[in-house]
């Protein structure tokens, strides 16, 4: 072929070229733009505007493994600030036991790292080891038990977690009962998946003898690959054990890892 006819083909097969790759990258784009956005999300709520708008950020690193189809164990460090305690770490092993399965919650949570939604019944017990600043540490026993129930028309996951605090601190000992209800969605944008969610918890505390404390919460699970996830949230509390009453606004970043 002269270079003449090259010249001629190339400019003649050039547009359908260029118009193929015009369809193709935005859609290739626009996927690379959302799996990268929790990360991105992320490096921004870490920022000074971050910290200006709210009170205070916790972060938390949960690190899942499986040991068979029914039992797994986790481990959790984070900061945390519950009720009137002050903000301390938080880190500590749990034990997670499935009770059972259902087809509809698997539908419902096809695409979420953690398998354990779709279980609507889970039992579960943790240690916790909390080494409060200016104070003694503290010892916790954590027995939870969480039911899920699917609502398939609307594609939610609702659930309802029950969990108890024993606290040992020099001695003395406490506890606090919570209850947290939370609507749960996925979402799909392109062929990415995402989970927006909002609950609410209410506190009973021992040393006041009432339901001292509120919390309100808003996020989104983002799924990083296959077996780790981003959790972004927006937590409210409101302290009543106390007086005067305690407003406290927390920004929230967990970090989900799942083997």
């Amino acid at each position: 072929m002269s270079l003449v006819a090259y010249q001629k083909s190339v400019a003649t097969e050039s547009p359908s070229l260029h118009v193929k790759m015009a369809r193709r990258l935005p859609s290739s784009m626009l996927l690379a733009r959302y799996k990268w956005f929790p990360l991105v999300l992320a490096l921004l709520l870490l920022g000074p505007q971050g910290h200006a708008q709210t009170d205070e950020l916790l972060p938390e690193i949960d690190v899942y493994y499986k040991v068979n189809r029914d039992v797994r164990i986790w481990f959790q460090i984070q900061e945390t600030r519950e009720g009137a305690t002050p903000t301390s770490a938080e880190l500590g092993p749990s034990l997670d036991i499935y009770l059972t399965r259902l087809s509809k919650l698997v539908k419902i949570t096809s695409f979420d790292p953690d398998d354990s939604k779709a279980r609507p019944l889970i039992l579960s017990i943790g240690y916790r080891y909390l080494p409060t600043p200016g104070q003694p540490p503290t010892n916790r026993v954590e027995p939870v038990l969480t039911a899920a129930f699917p609502l398939p028309k609307v594609r939610i996951l609702f659930t309802d977690r029950n969990r108890a605090d024993l606290d040992w601190q020099n001695g003395h000992f406490m506890w606090r009962y919570r209850n947290r209800v939370q609507l749960e969605r996925s979402m799909r944008i392109l062929s990415y998946h995402l989970s927006p969610y909002a609950s609410a918890e209410l506190f009973y505390e021992s040393q006041y003898g009432k339901w001292s404390d509120t919390a309100l919460y808003a996020g989104c699970i983002f799924p990083i690959r296959k077996r780790s996830e981003l959790n972004l949230y927006y937590e409210h509390q409101n302290n009543t054990g106390k007086s005067p009453n305690q407003q406290i606004n927390q920004l929230g970043l967990m970090l989900g890892l799942y083997f």
